[in-house]
């Protein structure tokens, strides 16, 4: 299990991590949409928190971690604070966001995948709870922006399938008795290459095959 490969200090130092960093990225949003400060926290306590609570809430785990343990409602304030003060400097660093993002998405979707479990869902529901867990809180900030997912556009960079990926590894092992710290490990480091390659390849899920290009509908509509 992921809990077997570290300490739980350290598991949650690494959970800290990966919400401050998925916290960064709703602030950021939060300023390119010209929110105010409350706007600003908002967005990084749903980007940060939102696909672990949705988890919790549907498998039963209530109160759900971010209720209960500060940290975890902090952390998101304090990377609100500090894109509000420094946001120019926080945007030249994108590239560092991103491995650390891509970290992120690769613990939560194998610990959310592994919880989901443990908590008596079925494997295929454990994956997709797995990767509620890692995409969750994109989705939602992306609806309070008053955006279309980024997870849905043909224009952004592969971000779902890295972690349904690591989320079917662990529901893979489960079924073949042989998930471990080793595999569990596997599945995480899948998952964060996989979005390393897709970010720096460009790396986009296809269209609807023979899709009729904008122009063409516009074209007819006339």
């Amino acid at each position: 299990m992921i809990q077997d490969l570290f300490t739980p200090s350290v598991q949650h130092s690494l959970d800290l991590v990966g919400i401050f960093v998925f916290a960064i990225s709703g602030a950021l949003l939060a300023v390119r949409k010209n929110f105010d400060v409350f706007g600003i926290a908002v967005l990084a306590e749903v980007t940060a928190l939102g696909g672990g609570i949705f988890r919790d809430v549907i498998i039963g785990a209530v109160p759900p971690a971010a209720f209960t343990d500060l940290g975890y409602f902090l952390t998101p304030l304090f990377a609100a604070a500090l894109v509000f003060f420094l946001h120019p400097e926080v945007e030249r660093i994108n590239l560092a966001v991103n491995v650390f993002d891509a970290a992120g998405l690769g613990l939560f979707c194998v610990a959310g995948t592994i919880k989901a479990y443990e908590y008596g869902l079925g494997l295929t529901s454990s994956a997709a709870l797995g990767l509620a867990t890692a995409v969750g809180g994109g989705v939602l900030r992306d609806v309070l922006a008053n955006e279309v997912p980024s997870l849905l556009r043909w224009d952004r960079d592969l971000y779902a399938v890295p972690a349904m990926v690591g989320a079917g590894i662990v529901v893979l092992c489960i079924h073949f008795e042989a998930l471990n710290a080793y595999t569990s490990a596997l599945a995480v480091i899948t998952a964060f290459v996989l979005r390393l390659l897709a970010i720096t390849r460009h790396w986009r899920a296809p269209r609807a095959w023979n899709r009729r290009s904008a122009v063409d509908e516009k074209a007819t509509a006339q």
